[in-house]
């Protein structure tokens, strides 16, 4: 079965690589030995590009925008002006536009300022920034658990190999296992209500999942999060709140309401049927089809049922 590769195309499943694109042979020799010191001081150079150049790239890596911690970000900058660069690569498609790699809440508050982004930019193809992304947010170490499972989960859906994903978040195959399990187990729009909920560790985000699924309750908690309330509590406390909601979801059910079982003769003929509820047991015998056996039952209901519950009695008694 062909996989998709790093770089979007598909490949044979036992080698998980893309063919690199055949490129022009470099230069060799002093020109050469000059092009390439020339690269590598423009990809280290701290350049000032508008803001309005530069798209989004790479995969989604965090959940929403902590606006307090934005606000602060934005009035830093306004305050000491951009200190650390944020990474640029070349646009795919278009000349003259710029992709993201790392830096977006740097981006967003600049944007907001009105000033140009400090950048460096490095040709790199998919699997280097995908890299790149997972590897500067591991080292920043201000990612929570379930932005990185679902980091993991997006890769996974583009079909990139998992020691790839694993090596983009600085894991190994278990742990990432792991995370695939609880981030595949949430659509991101759902995340994205609930936010990055730093305080919340992967057992609670597996229980909540658990009770979603067993209580049929995602329809309750998107209900929820639709609400103003909702909207104002920190991450933390959003998750705690569907939670909740997802649990309290089992006690509502509804429970089903008992069917009738139909009771038979020998010859597998319906005489009638009987129910189980909370309040007792139901007999019904229908007058139709039922050749005079109703009007018997009816008149000897009381005998019948005196002899049952002799019956009943002793039984027991000898138990």
């Amino acid at each position: 079965m062909a996989r998709k590769g790093i770089l979007g195309g598909d490949i044979p499943a036992k080698t998980e690589r893309r063919r690199a694109p055949e490129v022009q042979a470099a230069p060799r020799g002093a020109v050469g030995a000059l092009q390439s010191s020339l690269t590598k001081l423009q990809e280290n150079a701290v350049q000032e590009i508008d803001a309005s150049l530069i798209d989004d790239a790479g995969v989604e890596d965090r959940l929403g925008v902590d606006s307090a911690a934005q606000t602060q970000l934005r009035e830093s900058l306004q305050t000491y002006g951009q200190q650390v660069p944020v990474l640029l690569r070349p646009h795919h498609k278009t000349a003259g536009r710029y992709e993201i790699v790392y830096g977006r809440r740097r981006l967003k508050a600049l944007r907001d300022l009105g000033q140009p982004v400090k950048a460096m930019i490095r040709q790199l193809d998919d699997h280097a920034l995908v890299m790149a992304q997972g590897q500067e947010n591991t080292a920043r170490q201000d990612l929570s658990f379930i932005e990185k499972a679902s980091f993991a989960a997006q890769l996974a859906a583009q079909d990139y190999a998992r020691q790839t994903i694993a090596d983009a978040l600085s894991i190994d195959l278990p742990m990432l296992s792991r995370m695939l399990k609880v981030g595949t187990a949430f659509p991101l729009p759902f995340l994205r209500n609930i936010g990055s909920a730093p305080g919340i560790g992967r057992d609670r985000w597996m229980a909540l999942a658990k009770a979603l699924d067993e209580n049929n309750s995602r329809a309750h908690a998107t209900a929820l999060m639709n609400t103003p309330e909702f909207a104002q509590l920190d991450s933390d406390a959003r998750f705690d709140a569907v939670f909740s909601r997802a649990n309290s979801s089992a006690a509502k059910k509804p429970t089903p309401k008992p069917k009738p079982r139909t009771l038979r003769d020998a010859n597998g003929k319906a005489l009638g049927d009987i129910k189980t509820t909370n309040k007792g047991v139901t007999m019904n015998i229908a007058a139709k089809g039922a050749d005079g056996f109703d009007a018997w039952i009816d008149s000897n209901a009381e005998a019948l049922l005196q002899e049952l519950h002799d019956r009943w009695t002793t039984q027991r008694r000898e138990d």
